[in-house]
Formats: structure tokens, C-alpha cells, sequence
């Protein structure tokens, strides 16, 4: 089946609110890391490959740095301990060694810093591409997706594992590494300088504290992800509500969705207090390690000291090496936990990339033959499409719209014709049959010439946060002001527009909800007809309206029908006798065609729904008053 989705559990996955994709361990280190490298390379960050050589060769710099520095510090009080009545250049001597301590420790302490200067603009470059990679990824997904999602947790799931990406980059690169370098170089010195004894000490409690770091940090994941999970539904009830602000104030159920966020903060509080108990548990039992290991190794030296097999500076030199291996390894057990937290934001981030969209371009697309200025020829080849969701699809729909003409399309609601509309567009594919626009079948059109080729206006028109301007020019950001200005009058906008107090500046408000229905539909008439399609779209796109501007809006479009096929959705039958075919679709299928004339003739399904909407319309009339002559 062409067009299908490949992945079909991520998909499922990522359709659940706030789900917590890819639970189970099946995240490989290595793979990700190569996607990590992979991504960085093509953010093509300014000046990459020097800043990471920069970078790296600071990082070596400063473990090198902190690791001989200790002795100098031991040659120092030893020249002092041997020198006692040397004088004046016994203390020189002292001094400088001091000063040289001092420099290479400032040179430990500040390679860092000039890393992350350095390499910043590289892992925000990747950061910024990463983020970009997947909101563009997402907008290619199919309309069961985007209708089955959560936009709450959708946008938190791009934004942490954006995030994570720039801390692996961080992490991985100029800590993990790093650190176990500094590791071998620390017992390489404790081995050559000392006793081999403080070494096998320091790397047994290296061990034991990595050994305890992973094993916990391994059980608190699952701590982690319920922390998401409450993160994530907590997030998609907050903007789910905020975008259905209106419905929530009608129905009085502020309070209970109040009441419902409430639990969620709840629920996420108790995730929190579980992952902040067990990130205590693990930082005590670092603690307890770290700092007997060094009680044990200064206890060993001191013993060195008194068998003469040790200097008081060789005892200082080993604390302080110590101490410098220890800094790492806290870095080490913190960098561990977040890069493990960060696998798990990065999870959901890769579901969502492992969804593939089900409208795919094919590699020999094709754009669509030039316009003929008579309209498109759409044609309806037995096409079939069943959705998931619903028991009654498509079936051996065929029909054929003539360039310049307007087919209708009528029928209960659930009969097919939003699905008809969708094939139209190609937002879905059939799944049998085929679906062509002047002779070309739309699966081998490029999608960029199909979407300049057709416009919809749809019966809910959602508007972008910005002004009048900037939604009706979103079919085309070239226009100039005039052809904005004469789409909005062909939509019987004008006269709306000259009595705001900013005119076409003035902002719609989220989706639009500052304009009224039938306004909405007037803004979303006009963007589509400023693209100037050979194939216009309308799904009861009057719907809104009331009576006389609909009447207006129809004889504007009759209008602008003229150069442009016209597909129509229709409910009040009164807005398509002049169509020039009418589909009458049930249950998937067509099962009536003609002009009104011929179906009104047919005496079926459109002559009865015809009957019973005039009659309808002729009760809903008020009749003017009898008379007193006539009474």
C-alpha cells in the first residue's frame, strides 16, 4: 500500500497523550552518539572543526594541568622541610615552585571556561538544528497523527531533546572523555612516584564509586521517565485548555479542569519527590565512598611517612592529586545521571523522528503540467480509503471534474466527503484506485506544485496569533498590499476591515478567536483565492454566515469560479443548484449524479434531502400578519 506508515508503534506511541515513548532499554550508546556527530556536522556551525580542535586541546591542557601541579606543590614543602636553615633563597625557591602550582592549578581551573566559549556557538548551532530538524519532521506527519497528539506534550518532546543533544555534546565530549584520560594519568603518577599500593587503593575506590554511580543511576530511571510522563500530561492538559478557552467558559468547567490540571501538578510532584529522594540516596552514597577511599589512602601515606619510604610533600602531593581526581569523578556521577536522563528525553525525540510520514514524495515527483488557465481536470479513478477510526470508507469512488467546472459534493454526515476533499488534496493517498489532476497522478506530483496548484477553505478556519495582513498573505508572502487588499474584498471583507481601528493590522488572536465564525471563514475565503489556485476547495466554507453576506460570498464566487475548478462540499443544497455536477455519497459510496435539474428528476436521496430542506426553510420563515379586511 503506497504511502502507508512504516513505524506504526512509534506512531502509536507518539498519539497518546502524554505517553512516554520507548519504554524498555533498547537505546545503543554508540548509535546515538554517532546521530549526535552526525547532527553536528550538518548544523555546519561557523568555524566547527577549529573550535573542536581548540576545545579539545584546552581540555587536554587542563587534565594535564591538574594532574602535575600537586607536584610541584611536593617538591616545594620538601625543599622548605630540607632547607630549614637556608635562608632567604631557600624561601625563593620555595616560593617559585608555589607560584608555579598556583599557575598550573589557574590553568586547570580556567581551561573549562574557555572551552565552553569556545565551543558554545557550536553545540547551540546543533542544539537550534536539532530543534528545527524535528518540528520540520513533525509537520510532515499524517493528519491522524497530528489529530491523535497532544500539542503540549508534542512541543515538550521537541524542546527537551533538543536539549539533551547540546548536553550530550557537552557531556560526552568534554567531560566523559576527559575524565577517565584524567583517571589513567592520576595512577599512572600515585604508581611512578609513590607506592603502587595508593594507587591500587585510589582505583579501587574509582571502582567501587562507578560500580554504585551506574547501578543507581540505572534503578533511578524509571524514576525519570514517570517524572516525564506527569511533565508531559501535565503540559498538553494545560495548552489543550488554554486553546479550548471558550469551551471550558461556556460549559462552566473552569473549575474542573482546574481540578483535573491539579491532579496532573499532583502527580508530577509525586514523580519529583521520588526522583529527588532517589538523586539523594545516590549523591550520599558517592559521598560515603569517595570519602573513605581518601581516609584509607591518607592513612596508607602517613604509615609511608613514618617508615621513611615517603616525604611530608609526597603526602601533600597525594591529597591533593586526590582531591583532583575526585572533582571529575562528582562531575562523572552527575554527568552520568543526565546522561541517562537525557537518553530518555532523547527517546521520545527519536520516536517521533522513527514515525514516517504517510504521504511521502516520490524520488521522481514531478511538477504538475502548466497551468491551462481553464481550470484543473480532477479524476476520481475507483479509488478506496478505510480509516482506522471508522467502520464505512471509501469504495469504488469514481467521477471526473471537468477544468472550469464545479462539482458538489452532498450527503449525511460520516458519508465520505471530508475523506474525498483530503484524497483531492492529497492529504491522504488511496489505499486502491487513483486520484489525478491534469493527467497526472497526484502520488507523482512534487508536493510543492500540487500546494501552489489548489487552495481549501475550510467550514472551521483556524488562524494564525498575527494580523489580518499577515494571515490573508500567508498563500502568498510575496503579494503586494493591493492583491491583499483586492482577495479581502472579493471575500466581502472590505467593508469589515475600513471599520477596525487598525485595519489590516489589526491582530485575529489565537487561532482567530477574536473574529466571529463567519468572519474567520471571509479571512480563510480570501487567503485561498490570493493564491489563485487552479483548484479551489470548499468545504462548507459559507457555513458561517448569515444569509445576505452569504448571498454576496456566492456571487463572488461564481465570479472567481471563472479560469478555476470548483469542489464542493455542500450542506444547504440551496448554494449548489447551479453546480455542474452534484455526487450524492453514502456510506462511502456515489450513489446519485447529475446537474440539480437531473437530480431533482431522478426523484432519489437528493430530491428527497432537497424536499425536506426547502420545507425546513419554509417553516423556519416568518409569515407576515393577516390583515383586519381579511380577517
Amino acid at each position: 500500500m503506497r504511502g502507508m506508515t512504516d513505524n506504526p508503534a512509534a506512531a502509536r506511541r507518539m498519539s497518546l497523550p502524554g505517553a512516554v515513548a520507548g519504554v524498555g532499554a533498547r537505546f545503543s550508546f554508540w548509535s546515538s552518539m554517532a546521530d549526535l556527530g552526525r547532527l553536528v556536522l550538518r548544523s555546519r556551525a561557523r568555524g566547527l572543526k577549529p573550535r573542536l580542535g581548540a576545545a579539545l586541546a584546552l581540555v587536554l591542557v587542563g587534565k594535564v594541568a591538574g594532574v602535575t601541579g600537586p607536584l610541584l606543590i611536593q617538591t616545594a614543602i620538601d625543599h622548605l622541610n630540607r632547607g630549614r636553615t637556608g635562608g632567604g633563597a631557600v624561601f625563593v625557591g620555595f616560593a617559585g615552585l608555589v607560584i608555579g602550582w598556583v599557575v598550573l592549578r589557574f590553568i586547570a581551573g580556567t581551561a573549562p571556561f574557555l572551552r565552553d566559549a569556545i565551543f558554545t556557538p557550536v553545540s547551540q548551532t546543533a542544539l537550534a538544528q536539532s530543534a528545527m530538524e524535528t518540528f520540520g519532521h513533525s509537520l510532515t506527519l499524517s493528519l491522524d497523527f497530528h489529530q491523535g497528539k497532544q500539542t503540549g506534550g508534542l512541543s515538550r518532546v521537541i524542546d527537551r531533546g533538543a536539549r539533551s543533544t547540546d548536553f550530550l555534546l557537552r557531556s560526552v565530549v568534554f567531560n566523559l572523555g576527559p575524565t577517565l584520560l584524567e583517571l589513567a594519568m592520576a595512577a599512572f603518577v600515585l604508581t611512578a612516584r609513590f607506592d603502587w599500593r595508593l594507587a591500587g587503593l585510589a582505583i579501587g575506590t574509582i571502582a567501587i564509586y562507578i560500580a554504585f554511580t551506574f547501578a543507581i543511576s540505572n534503578w533511578r530511571i524509571k524514576h525519570r521517565r514517570a517524572l516525564n510522563d506527569a511533565d508531559s500530561e501535565a503540559a498538553g492538559l494545560a495548552v489543550d485548555a488554554l486553546m479550548n478557552y471558550e469551551t471550558i467558559k461556556t460549559f462552566g468547567s473552569e473549575q474542573r479542569v482546574v481540578s483535573q490540571y491539579g491532579r496532573a501538578l499532583g502527580d508530577y510532584a509525586d514523580a519529583a519527590v521520588k526522583a529527588n529522594t532517589s538523586l539523594q540516596l545516590l549523591n550520599g552514597v558517592q559521598s560515603v565512598v569517595l570519602n573513605l577511599g581518601l581516609v584509607l589512602i591518607t592513612l596508607l601515606a602517613g604509615l609511608e611517612v613514618l617508615q621513611g619510604r615517603m616525604t611530608l610533600g609526597g603526602v601533600t602531593a597525594c591529597i591533593l592529586i586526590l582531591q583532583q581526581v575526585y572533582a571529575p569523578l562528582f562531575a562523572l556521577g552527575m554527568n552520568y545521571r543526565e546522561i541517562r536522563q537525557s537518553f530518555i528525553d532523547m527517546e521520545q525525540m527519536l520516536d517521533l523522528l522513527a514515525v514516517k510520514p504517510e504521504i511521502v514524495e516520490s524520488p521522481d515527483a514531478r511538477p504538475l503540467p502548466p497551468a491551462s488557465g481553464r481550470g484543473a481536470e480532477l479524476v476520481f479513478e475507483s479509488v478506496d480509503f478505510q480509516h482506522t477510526a471508522r467502520s464505512v470508507g471509501l469504495r469504488e469512488v469514481s467521477f471526473t471534474t471537468p477544468p472550469g467546472s464545479t462539482t458538489a459534493l452532498v450527503g449525511p454526515s460520516g458519508s465520505g466527503k471530508t475523506t474525498i476533499v483530503r484524497l483531492a488534496l492529497r492529504l491522504l493517498d488511496p489505499q486502491a484506485g487513483a486520484v489525478s489532476l491534469d493527467g497526472v497522478d497526484l502520488r507523482d506530483v512534487s508536493q510543492a506544485s500540487l500546494r501552489a496548484a489548489a487552495a481549501l477553505v475550510p467550514q472551521d478556519v483556524a488562524l494564525f496569533n498575527d494580523t489580518l495582513h499577515a494571515n490573508i498573505a500567508f498563500a502568498d508572502p510575496d503579494a503586494l498590499p493591493q492583491d491583499v487588499w483586492a482577495a479581502a474584498e472579493a471575500a466581502e471583507l472590505a467593508r469589515f476591515i475600513e471599520a477596525l481601528p487598525f485595519g489590516m493590522e489589526t491582530r485575529v488572536g489565537e487561532r482567530g478567536l477574536k473574529l466571529s465564525g463567519g468572519e474567520r471563514q471571509r479571512v480563510g475565503l480570501a487567503r485561498a483565492l490570493l493564491a489563485g489556485p487552479r483548484l479551489l476547495v470548499l468545504d462548507e466554507a459559507t457555513s458561517a454566515l448569515d444569509g445576505r453576506t452569504e448571498a454576496a460570498i456566492q456571487a463572488t464566487l461564481r465570479k472567481v469560479r471563472a479560469g478555476r475548478t470548483t469542489l464542493v462540499i455542500a450542506h444547504r443544497l440551496s448554494t449548489i443548484v447551479d453546480a455542474d455536477q452534484i455526487l450524492v455519497i453514502r456510506r462511502g459510496k456515489v450513489v446519485e449524479r447529475g446537474d440539480h435539474a437531473a437530480l431533482l428528476a431522478m426523484n432519489g436521496e437528493y430530491a428527497a434531502l432537497w424536499r425536506r430542506q426547502t420545507r425546513a426553510e419554509a417553516a423556519a420563515t416568518p409569515r407576515p400578519p393577516r390583515s383586519a379586511a381579511a380577517g
